[in-house]
């Protein structure tokens, strides 16, 4: 009967939300309808456990739809933009883009990681995107890992990020100065060039990016048509990329 009644009850509200709304019962169906979607609910709370799992379904759809929407329309710069370092096999039939922070925790995790699964698969095309979002520290580094690129190319640049995700302690001018001189470099253009307008067109650039795609943490990853906010573990990355190889 309790069954029969929250049904009545429902039927009865979903005619009158039609007609104009709850408003339009009466005190006395308000009041029959409340008590028997309460007592509905107290009898059978795993009804609010698979709300609770469809609602989080329909917005990790929601979610999943927007980001191929952002992916779509900004593949351009995510993909194809010379000023961004690609490592691994630059022909590679898959490709990672990674949005990182020298100083994020996370990111110096998935550092190895990455590493490991693009020298490991031997076909993906690994582009990085310099993006410092926790302070001071974190500019500062991306400007020297730009700088480095400028000056002296792919491959210095590639030895200057690994040294700075693993860098202990803070960034300051004289480390970074120190760093690259161990890097073979001449600390004073380099240091000179790490203020320049070009390289922090770099950065400004990746920011805005960013913003468009509604990335505000790192690491980020983009896997062909696949975007994974934070970070995620070497095997489930090595599975992504196989499903995205298999369409």
């Amino acid at each position: 009967m309790r069954r029969f009644a929250l049904g009545l009850a429902t039927s009865l509200y979903a005619t009158t939300a039609l007609a104009g709304g709850l408003g339009e019962m009466t005190a006395e169906e308000r009041t029959l309808f409340r008590e028997e979607v309460r007592a509905f609910l107290l009898d059978n709370p795993e009804v609010l456990v698979e709300a609770m799992d469809e609602l989080q379904r329909r917005d990790q759809t929601a979610a999943t739809e927007r980001d191929a929407q952002l992916l779509q329309s900004n593949a351009a710069a995510l993909f194809a933009d010379t000023d961004d370092w690609v490592g691994g096999n630059p022909a590679g039939d898959v490709t990672l883009v990674e949005f990182m922070d020298y100083r994020c925790g996370y990111c110096r995790k998935a550092h190895d990681e990455v590493n490991e699964l693009v020298k490991a698969d031997g076909n993906i095309r690994y582009i990085v995107k310099e993006y410092p979002i926790l302070g001071e520290g974190s500019t500062i580094s991306s400007q020297f890992a730009i700088a480095v690129r400028m000056l002296h190319g792919d491959d210095a640049y590639k030895a200057a990020h690994d040294a700075l995700i693993t860098l202990r302690g803070e960034p300051t001018p004289d480390v970074l100065a120190r760093l690259a001189g161990e890097l073979g470099h001449d600390p004073a253009p380099l240091m000179a060039k790490m203020a320049s307008p070009e390289v922090m067109a770099v950065i400004d650039t990746n920011h805005a990016l960013a913003q468009t795609m509604q990335i505000n943490g790192t690491p980020t990853f983009v896997i062909n048509d696949t975007m994974l906010r934070g970070y995620v573990p070497l095997n489930d990355m090595r599975s992504i990329v196989a499903d995205e190889r298999a369409g």
